[in-house]
């Protein structure tokens, strides 16, 4: 199993938008490096959701239950989404200044390369967010 982080604006999908569907396709993603991310998902790997711009802090856990096929939003056919549904709410939400000051994220790929909306997380990490999330 893979572990990952991926980045949404809530204003545009939030946390409580996937809830109310059940299962969305990730899609819109434009950056090559998170769609290279994107095409190593296998069903059944789990996400953080994290909000990004607005409240920026993870929020939720995901799971992949679509691996890499044609983006539902792109015409050119160049770019891949998968599809995921929650899996549960994180107990309260983990900041991304809580992120950055922890030593055990120090890692962490979206904390040293931030503009990217799709990153592998370790399963260290992956149990550390989820558990500062409980503390």
């Amino acid at each position: 199993m893979n572990y990952w982080l991926m980045k949404s604006e809530p204003d545009a999908f939030s946390y409580d938008d996937l809830v109310r569907k059940g299962k969305a396709e990730w899609d819109g993603v434009r950056n090559h490096a998170a769609q290279g991310h994107m095409r190593a998902m296998r069903r059944g790997d789990l996400s953080i959701f994290y909000h990004s711009n607005i409240g920026v802090e993870a929020v939720g856990i995901m799971e992949i239950v679509e691996e890499a096929a044609p983006d539902s939003t792109d015409d050119s056919g160049k770019w891949i989404a998968v599809h995921v549904a929650p899996r549960e709410r994180l107990a309260k939400s983990v900041t991304l200044k809580a992120m950055k000051a922890d030593s055990a994220l120090s890692n962490m790929v979206m904390l040293r390369q931030s503009r990217l909306s799709v990153a592998p997380l370790t399963k260290a990490e992956f149990d550390h967010i989820v558990a500062m999330s409980k503390a």
